[in-house]
């Protein structure tokens, strides 16, 4: 029986995220790296810090939302700063992210057996899917796969990173691991996305997209 499987429309998702990707991730690394060779390693985790720290602050003095992304970002960077400061060791500072990578690709790995994947829960908490999207079973299928593909992506990407690590310059590293992370996040999609593509057209199943949303017209 031939049946339609509805996405959301990836441009609505794409245009809320990006704001949020620029704004916590890209703008800090952009510091980092711009202040790393004029004031030094210290000082340039401060500046970024500093910058999430005013981020967070404008938005919650402006009553604007603060997006957990920025929240999730901050975090994690206040966390790595205060123990490079703490320690003095830049490999404490890179290290602790390289750790959550394989803590996080083992949560997918596991997630897999126990019926639950994580891919799942993370794209629900996203995309806003109908009920009969979500109880399709290619759709459940999917998840599956793409949980075990980021697990196996996830231990690639720390494996490399240590590796980076323990070879390169702060500069390079940084760089690379810039780099590598949304490599690696494109690459695992991409593959699951094409995976998915060949099973909906082998068992004659189409995919339609929502219609995408547009802001209201000025009367």
């Amino acid at each position: 029986m031939h049946k339609t499987i509805t996405i959301p429309n990836l441009r609505d998702v794409i245009r809320h995220a990006l704001p949020n990707v620029i704004e916590g991730k890209i703008i800090p690394l952009l510091l980092f790296v711009g202040f790393l060779e004029l004031l030094g390693t210290i000082w340039a985790l401060l500046v970024a810090l500093t910058w999430s720290l005013a981020t967070v602050g404008y938005r919650k003095a402006s009553g604007r939302r603060v997006p957990g992304l920025i929240v999730l970002s901050t975090v994690a960077l206040a966390a790595r700063t205060i123990a490079a400061v703490a320690t003095g060791s830049m490999m404490i500072y890179f290290l602790q992210p390289t750790v959550s990578t394989v803590l996080v690709g083992l949560a997918f790995m596991v997630s897999v057996p126990l019926g639950n994947p994580l891919a799942q829960k993370l794209a629900y908490d996203v995309f806003p899917f109908d009920d009969d999207t979500k109880a399709h079973p290619l759709v459940r299928q999917f998840f599956v796969r793409l949980s075990a593909l980021w697990a196996i992506t996830s231990m690639v990407n720390a494996s490399i990173t240590v590796w980076l690590l323990l070879t390169q310059s702060v500069t390079t590293f940084v760089l690379v691991k810039s780099v590598l992370g949304p490599m690696t996040a494109v690459v695992t999609i991409g593959v699951g996305w094409i995976w998915f593509r060949l099973t909906l057209n082998r068992t004659g199943t189409s995919l339609a997209w929502s219609p995408s949303k547009r802001s209201p017209q000025p009367a």
